[in-house]
């Protein structure tokens, strides 16, 4: 990806992010982009692996997620200041998203509850199974690993699994499908504390008669072109230090 579409994703990502509750056109980002609306969708696409669109909805139910957990605002009100203009749509598509109702997620603290699993596909006997690699790190927490249907952490995962300290991972009974790999965790540390990890891989079909898919993932620090996770996932901050796993 060369300078000139880095840039040019990176101020639609900030007029999103500066009019989260404004009514956003394609037409509007392509002209803060400084592209065609044609060129600009494929662009964005390609830098962020969503629609400008689907990254548009994600970041409203992040900021959303982040409202519920740190303020008292209600809900009606969080559903207006992130674009929505029912809270009966902002309350389905919350909850589809991040695997909690606007109300149950700012009851848990922003904590999840069990995390479900996809149904409603073909259940086959294959395994998806690889290696996560970390960077370097002073400290491993544990890393969410989680097969999806699309770039993005949302929605129930068809198989997904917390492996504690990273190393390799295996997820059985895969339904059959396209699926993409996505691994979440914590472990390059600077003066700001724990930053946040991302891996995906993929898509990786699964057939009923292929019994095993390979697919490692490399971890590395989230930057903005990447979408926010938006399920609800288990704590991975790592251990204090004393407890840590070495590398």
């Amino acid at each position: 990806m060369d300078d000139i579409v880095r840039q040019a994703v990176a101020r639609a990502i900030e007029a999103m992010q500066g009019n989260l509750g404004e009514r956003l056109t394609i037409d509007d980002l392509a002209r803060a982009a400084m592209f065609s609306k044609f060129h600009f969708t494929r662009i964005f696409l390609r830098a962020t692996g969503l629609s400008p669109g689907r990254f548009l909805s994600a970041l409203r139910l992040a900021e959303a997620k982040r409202l519920l957990a740190t303020t008292a605002t209600s809900v009606a009100d969080i559903s207006h200041q992130v674009g929505y203009n029912s809270v009966g749509t902002f309350s389905a598509r919350f909850s589809g998203s991040v695997g909690l109702s606007p109300t149950g997620y700012r009851q848990r603290g922003g904590q999840p509850g069990p995390l479900p699993e996809r149904t409603g596909q073909p259940e086959s006997a294959a395994a998806v199974r690889g290696r996560l690699w970390f960077p370097p790190a002073k400290q491993r927490g544990p890393v969410f690993v989680g097969l999806f249907p699309a770039r993005i952490a949302e929605g129930a995962p068809a198989r997904y699994a917390v492996v504690p300290g990273g190393g390799h991972y295996a997820l059985t009974s895969v339904p059959v499908g396209s699926w993409y790999v996505i691994a979440c965790a914590y472990g390059v540390f600077d003066e700001r504390g724990p930053r946040a990890l991302t891996g995906l891989s993929g898509p990786v079909t699964v057939h009923r008669e292929v019994t095993a898919h390979l697919a490692d993932v490399r971890l590395r620090p989230r930057h903005r072109f990447d979408p926010p996770v938006l399920l609800a996932l288990p704590e991975l901050r790592p251990a204090p230090a004393h407890r840590a796993v070495a590398v």
